[in-house]
């Protein structure tokens, strides 16, 4: 049985900060990681999708956390084929993922600045989020086969947008082609009334790593402001409907990554502790949360 590691999508997020979960004494940026550090075994770090990350930081968050957590890091816009601020880009260099040598400068700078959290063995996956408008076909497979090409030595999880990939059409196909290539397929938890609802289907493409991430169940989802595509405060109920298929996932790889998007105000960090308690009580978990982890 493989663990199931939970936690949440960012532990800097500014309605989280604003929220009062952290205590007094420990909201500076050491502070807020080790006490989250001391809640929840995982975290993904969503920052590296807005700013290529530094080797410098990386250093200090394999430092500042104990031994067994781990970091799932989001891919930088560029790279998964999303806008991207040019003052987001180094040295001056234009947005253009087309152009070679940009993409060449920006895949060699995200390389340096996770690198101090793999050689740690912190790096629990990098994620491709990748775009709505990424659909299935021929240019699809090509530039995830760049991707593996390029990640190497890797752990490497994909999230698809466009709902086309696990439909029943597509479905086969794209589990095989992310088996083929060892990536991890990620999971996902939001509203099924929308055209663009992504279905919560668990396909297991990686002996060793399975994602599923919550994103809430807005009906503003790409649509609304960030407050309004991720409101949502999952109760015990939405919650327990997904442990049957989390022990199932636990059962055929080596760890399962819960990760909660709903990030508005404390929203996730509750999630992922009451679903912490409740795979505990199942039986499911690794290591056992406390009784008031992830509530402010």
């Amino acid at each position: 049985m493989g663990e199931i590691l939970v936690g949440t999508c960012s532990w800097t997020d500014r309605a989280l900060i604003g929220s009062g979960w952290y205590p007094k004494g420990r909201r500076d940026p050491e502070g807020r990681l080790r006490h989250y550090a001391e809640q929840f075994p995982v975290v993904e770090v969503d920052s590296a999708y807005y700013a290529l990350p530094a080797a410098r930081t990386s250093r200090l968050w394999a430092e500042r956390t104990p031994d067994g957590f781990v970091f799932d890091v989001k891919a930088f816009s560029l790279l998964t084929g999303h806008p991207t601020r040019r003052a987001a880009m180094p040295d001056g260099l234009p947005p253009e993922p087309r152009d070679p040598k940009v993409l060449d400068e920006v895949w060699a700078l995200f390389t340096e600045g996770i690198e101090p959290l793999r050689a740690a063995g912190r790096l629990g996956s990098v994620l491709f989020q990748l775009p709505p408008w990424f659909r299935p076909g021929k240019r699809a497979g090509e530039f995830l086969q760049e991707c593996v090409e390029r990640t190497a030595g890797w752990p490497v999880s994909v999230e698809f947008r466009h709902p086309g990939w696990w439909r029943a059409e597509w479905a086969d196909a794209t589990r095989a082609l992310l088996s083929r290539y060892g990536m991890t397929a990620v999971a996902v938890d939001m509203t099924q009334t929308l055209p663009t609802s992504v279905p919560p289907v668990t396909p297991v493409t990686s002996p060793r790593l399975s994602v599923v991430r919550f994103h809430g169940r807005s009906l503003d989802w790409g649509t609304g402001s960030k407050e309004d595509r991720f409101r949502h405060d999952y109760d015990e109920d939405e919650l327990a409907d997904w442990l049957p298929r989390l022990r199932d996932l636990a059962r055929q790889v080596d760890q399962v990554h819960v990760l909660f998007n709903n990030c508005c105000g404390a929203a996730a960090v509750r999630a992922a502790g009451r679903m912490r308690r409740l795979l505990g009580a199942a039986r499911g978990a690794g290591a056992q949360p406390t009784e008031t982890a992830g509530e402010p």
